[in-house]
């Protein structure tokens, strides 16, 4: 297999494990943020992710228990 299709295939993978949550800041807000992230040596998607965390945890955040997959009402 050529390594571009198997890199496509764990690609795709991944991303079937993944959410998309789209975010539009201003551009000023976005240009901070990106300098911000930049400066804590992340990538801006793992910079807001922490800071994401960070505040759930701060906030005493707890997900809702995911539902038992067995049972149906």
């Amino acid at each position: 297999m050529p390594i571009n299709e198997k890199k496509k295939i764990t690609n795709n993978r991944y991303l079937a494990k993944c959410a998309q949550i789209n975010l539009k800041p201003p551009k000023a807000e976005a240009e901070k943020i990106k300098a911000a992230a930049a400066q804590a040596g992340e990538s801006v998607q793992g910079y807001i992710l922490t800071a994401t965390r960070e505040r759930m945890a701060r906030d005493g955040f707890q997900p809702p228990a995911a539902d038992d997959p067995g049972d149906s009402e």
